[in-house]
């Protein structure tokens, strides 16, 4: 599966973001879980953008969660950190690195499709609560 350390900063960081009873802003959360504070911002705005995370302003600003952790998808945080929906092969239907035209004519191509389908059921029906 094609993840980054970007879709595990994000969990860490969603796992952080829910236990605290504030919102908690991208510096101190950088902080506590040892990560380069440019690339979590990213990260979290992405979340953001995406409705996962909301950004509040101020002294007392930060992230906050914008639902309960049961209803979302670890596809969708995946989706939101990476820029892109997961895929098992760089071949997928929905990957810019297949060569034009050739899902239809690619031997293999039923069977990547049919496991591609099968990958993003799970992840859509695996939710944050399920895994942390």
């Amino acid at each position: 599966m094609l993840l980054t350390r970007a879709s595990e900063y994000a969990l860490l960081s969603l796992d952080t973001i829910r236990k605290s009873n504030e919102p908690i802003g991208s510096e101190q959360l950088a902080n506590e879980l040892s990560i380069p504070k440019s690339f979590l911002a990213k990260i979290l705005q992405s979340l953001a953008k995406q409705g996962i995370l909301e950004s509040r302003k101020g002294a007392h600003g930060g992230f906050i969660l914008l639902k309960p952790i049961e209803e979302i998808s670890v596809n969708e945080i995946i989706f939101a950190a990476e820029g892109k929906t997961p895929a098992v092969f760089d071949c997928t239907s929905y990957s810019e690195t297949c060569p034009k035209g050739a899902i239809g004519t690619c031997a293999i191509s039923p069977f990547l499709a049919n496991f591609q389908t099968k990958i993003d059921d799970f992840l859509n029906g695996l939710m944050l609560s399920d895994i942390i």
